[in-house]
């Protein structure tokens, strides 16, 4: 079983940065630097949608749309943190922001987008960003 548990939202003005945190706790059957780590977010009346995803073996990240250019996913193995640096926030990023972890098969292009390929969740962080 994986443990998650976000910290770091909070309410900022257009333009301001956040860094988001995960803590990373527990254990599966493949080692734990091959799992899929991910940031999802949804806003109120819409789906989930993916924010980036991270293999800490290789480093091997992805960004989707939504993040790309402004947002970086890293992962510090030693203190089993999953992180998201968010700069350049507008108010169409504001949203319910969960980390994600799902077998390394998760991050292939096939999978990484769909919510239910990801078998543990964090309970959310808030993130408000405000005109």
């Amino acid at each position: 079983q994986v443990r998650l548990a976000e910290s770091g939202g909070g309410s900022v003005q257009a333009g301001g940065s956040l860094k988001l945190s995960c803590t990373v706790s527990g254990s599966t059957v493949y080692p734990s630097d091959t799992l899929c780590m991910a940031w999802f977010r949804q806003a109120p009346g819409k789906e989930r949608e993916g924010v980036a995803t991270i293999i800490s073996r290789d480093n091997n990240t992805y960004s989707f749309d939504s993040a790309k250019g402004r947002f970086t996913i890293s992962h510090d193995s030693s203190k089993n943190m999953l992180y998201l640096q968010m700069n350049g926030l507008q108010p169409g990023d504001t949203a319910m922001y969960y980390c994600a972890v799902g077998p390394p098969r998760t991050c292939t292009s096939w999978y990484r987008a769909t919510p239910t390929e990801y078998n543990w969740w964090g309970q959310g962080t808030q993130v408000t960003v405000s005109s």
